[in-house]
């Protein structure tokens, strides 16, 4: 990506390095059923709660982080609210940016504790998304996906969802194929944030690829084939490789949200 004129964010709240913030943890089982669904969910609530949460949040520093990888997820936080802000006004409504909280480990949230093993998550009840950047290495190791790209495919969908906060689509957990539309949803409107990405000129010659194969490499068929040996396409949560990246394609295409109905949407 070109990111070197774009301004960095200062939506930012660094807690990394900040021993000894959360206590207690979910235990494996809890860590086993978040890996089932470890890459890019809307609300861990239902794991994170299991674990103790007692004392307050602990505040980190607030701004654009000085070191490599924290200079640049703020700038693509800095290009997804430039995007979005935008989209907002031209549909005449004000964009409300979300914080972006870089962790270690654990951390608190309003929706419970986080732990590195659930990947990014976006928190509704404080309006932030929550990234502890171990998970890029996972990434490009595990899941081989390398590419700044696909990094920031991670971010936008993470902003996906909170735009789906602000637009009223966000739906809670209750069966497994509205979770499905949730997620497909978030992918298609980071698909928008690139679609205009690449009008400011910040996509360079392979980002697209970057972030389709990071959709294959995250749809729940690929999942629950590694961590399980088969595949249960009535336990998804996400959407399989196919349905991930065709609605991450379908927003890069058109650059319009109204175009992300995966509600209405007969067939995924």
């Amino acid at each position: 990506m070109q990111l070197g004129n774009q301004r960095a964010s200062g939506n930012v709240e660094d807690r990394r390095g900040m021993g000894g913030v959360v206590g207690g943890g979910i235990g494996v089982g809890g860590i086993v059923i978040a890996l089932i669904a470890y890459f890019l969910g809307f609300d861990p609530s239902a794991v994170m709660n299991m674990a103790p949460t007692a004392g307050p949040a602990v505040e980190g520093q607030h701004g654009a982080p000085g070191d490599e990888m924290g200079g640049f997820v703020s700038r693509v936080l800095g290009s997804t609210e430039d995007v979005w802000t935008q989209i907002f006004r031209r549909s005449g409504t004000d964009y409300r940016a979300p914080t972006l909280v870089l962790y270690d480990g654990a951390t608190r949230s309003a929706c419970g504790l986080g732990q590195s093993a659930m990947g990014p998550f976006y928190c509704p009840n404080d309006e932030k998304l929550y990234v502890d950047l171990s998970f890029y290495r996972d990434l490009q190791t595990r899941f081989r996906a390398p590419g700044d790209f696909a990094q920031a495919y991670v971010i936008a969908h993470e902003v996906g969802h909170h735009v789906q906060k602000l637009t009223g689509t966000m739906r809670k957990p209750g069966s497994n194929q509205a979770s499905v539309r949730t997620e497909l949803q978030a992918d298609c409107y980071a698909g928008v944030w690139g679609h205009h990405a690449g009008a400011m000129q910040q996509l360079e010659k392979g980002d697209i690829e970057e972030a389709l194969g990071a959709a294959s490499a995250i749809g729940d068929d690929r999942l629950q084939q590694q961590s399980q040996g088969r595949v249960v396409p009535e336990s998804f949560t996400h959407g399989s490789s196919a349905q991930r990246v065709r609605w991450f394609r379908r927003g890069l295409d058109s650059g319009r949200p109204q175009d992300c109905d995966t509600f209405s949407a007969a067939a995924l």
